[in-house]
């Protein structure tokens, strides 16, 4: 359950909102705000595409290092 903190503190820390990132992704603010909150799984294609975004590895995002 890392990813959820850590998509979160990641957009935190980069002074993004939720819509921004949302609209990086291509999709709605309220699916976006459900990932955050651990309310849907995340797919992968998003975490691929929010690591690309963020420069951290799979890894860092999921927990695991």
């Amino acid at each position: 359950m890392y990813i959820y903190r850590r998509i979160r503190d990641l957009r935190e820390d980069s002074d993004k909102t939720q819509k921004e990132i949302a609209e990086y992704l291509n999709m709605q603010t309220t699916v976006y705000q459900r990932y955050e909150r651990g309310e849907r799984e995340l797919p992968l294609w998003a975490a691929i595409k929010l690591a690309d975004y963020y420069k951290v590895t799979l890894d860092y995002l999921v927990g695991r290092k």
